[in-house]
Formats: structure tokens, C-alpha cells, sequence
């Protein structure tokens, strides 16, 4: 059947007429998504009258974003955190209910070969920082304990840096490890009290966020990627009370249930304690 035509081009008509042109795709879900696409961004040029010089300033950007990318930096995800939607993206797919932890950004520094360690094991390999207990437990929402959960654990060193962001300089697999709970749920390592640090900001993204006035720090914290049969995957990240960057988190990742209480022990080898329980929806 014949779908009429919304006419020829206009400005007035411009996105109808570009969405009718994929009026045949045989992919319903492409279709929906890149209508909506195409009405939004013609939208917005509309809203703010958009100049040929302010288009040609973000072709621009947008092309030295993907030349400064490479398997070991993604800035586009770097853009997609500063800009807010990475952390919209996450929240949409990973509504769940009351009692559970809250998910938060990936992150671009996770390394899925990290090495598996024994429970109380220290993952700190370079000697730097202060020490610290991490310890919890993986529970179900009625607070019973998860055995066999997986525990990924990753964070940066005492400078601000992760392994990957520094071969020849970290050890490999510095700060980061694998821990599997037993029939108590429970986890416990030794790693080094975080501290915030700057993304990656000698790129455009950089750049876009010194002409926005923003700083491109992130608030001191611990990865987690907590994973158990039959339960949904958990992506989160503890983090440092009192750390100065919390209310301006430069990926906008904070959220007030993830701020976990780091306690200064005294008279101990390990110098802070952050206790943490992590509660898991069923899929």
C-alpha cells in the first residue's frame, strides 16, 4: 500500500519528509528509533537556529573525537558520561526494586581478564596509598547470603591513574580483582582508599567542559561488577564519603545510596575499613 508523500523538502516539513525515506525498512525497532532521532535533532537546530558555523564546529568535534579514539581510549563514551546520557541510558535499563543496590557507570577501565584472587587477598601491587578493608556481603532482597557470586573489583592507585592508563609503569592487573563468596555471601580484600581524579581531558571532551566552566573530576570510589546465577548483573560503584566531588561528579555516576562510610582505623596495618553489602534483584 501507498503511504502519501509529505511533499518535497522544507523547513517546516524537514523531518517528516527524511523519516519517510525509511518508510520501507524491514527493522520496526531501527525504524522507531531513528524516526525519533531524526524529529529530535531537526527540532533542536530548529529551537536554537542553528548556524552553518556552530554545525561546522561540531562536524569538527565530532571528527576529532573519533580520530583521538583507539582501543585504549573511547572518547565518544567519554562524551556520552560528560553529557549526562550514559548515566540516562543506565538508569532506564536498570530500574529494579526497593532494597536492592543501584546500578552507575560502567566505566571504560574494566579488564575482563582480571586476575582471580582468594578471598582477603590484597589486589594493591604497586605499594602506593593508604590500605583499606573492603567487606560485605551479597545478599538476595530478603537479605538471605549469595554464595557463588562473583565479586569484579577495580579502582585506580594513589595517583589518580588505572593499570591500563599506565603500562610499563603499573603492574598489570594493579588494583583489580576477581573474588568468588562462599555459602555466607560474604567478600573481603585489601585495596587502597580511592581518591578522585580527572577523566581524560587533553581531548575535545576536555575541551567542550573548560568552555562549559565544569571541572572534569570524578568523586573518589570502587568499582564493583557483582555477578550470581539467576540474579540480574550489577554494574555500581562505592563511594568515598566526604570526598569534594560528590555533588558535581563529572559523569554525573553518584547516587546517595552508594556513598559508603570509609572509617579510619587506628592502631592497625590496614589504615581504613569500607563495609558495604551489595543486595541483587532475581532476573
Amino acid at each position: 500500500m501507498m503511504t502519501q508523500s509529505p511533499g518535497t523538502f522544507s523547513e517546516t516539513n524537514s523531518a517528516e519528509v527524511v523519516s519517510a525515506r525509511h518508510a520501507a525498512c524491514p527493522n520496526a525497532r531501527l525504524a522507531t528509533v531513528m524516526t525519533a532521532l531524526i524529529r529530535h535533532l531537526h527540532n533542536f537546530a530548529k529551537e536554537v537556529h542553528l548556524t552553518q558555523d556552530e554545525w561546522g564546529l561540531a562536524v569538527d568535534f565530532l571528527t576529532k573525537t573519533g580520530q583521538i579514539s583507539s582501543a585504549q581510549r573511547q572518547e565518544f563514551i567519554l562524551l556520552s558520561d560528560a553529557l549526562g546520557f550514559s548515566m540516562l541510558v543506565d538508569a532506564i535499563n536498570n530500574r529494579r526494586p526497593a532494597g536492592a543496590t543501584e546500578n552507575t557507570v560502567f566505566g571504560p577501565f574494566h579488564v575482563a581478564d582480571a586476575p582471580r584472587r582468594q578471598m582477603g587477598d590484597s589486589i594493591c601491587l604497586d605499594g602506593k596509598g593508604e590500605s583499606c578493608l573492603f567487606e560485605g556481603r551479597v545478599l538476595d532482597l530478603d537479605g538471605q547470603p549469595i554464595g557463588g557470586a562473583t565479586v569484579d573489583v577495580w579502582s585506580d592507585n594513589a595517583d589518580g591513574f588505572y593499570d591500563v592508563q599506565q603500562p610499563g609503569i603499573q603492574p598489570p592487573g594493579n588494583n583489580r580483582g576477581v573474588f568468588v563468596t562462599g555459602a555466607d555471601g560474604r567478600y573481603g580484600f585489601v585495596g587502597i582508599k580511592p581518591v578522585s581524579y580527572p577523566i581524560p581531558d587533553d581531548g575535545p571532551v576536555g575541551q567542550m567542559l573548560a568552555h562549559l566552566g565544569r571541572h572534569p573530576y570524578r568523586p573518589a570510589h570502587m568499582h564493583y561488577l557483582v555477578t550470581a546465577p539467576g540474579f540480574q548483573r550489577l554494574v555500581t560503584h562505592t563511594f568515598v564519603g566526604g570526598d569534594e566531588y560528590l555533588t558535581s561528579d563529572a559523569v554525573f555516576g553518584v547516587k546517595a545510596s552508594l556513598i559508603a562510610p570509609y572509617q579510619r582505623l587506628q592502631g592497625q596495618a590496614t589504615q581504613w575499613h569500607a563495609p558495604f553489602d551489595f543486595v541483587l534483584a532475581p532476573t
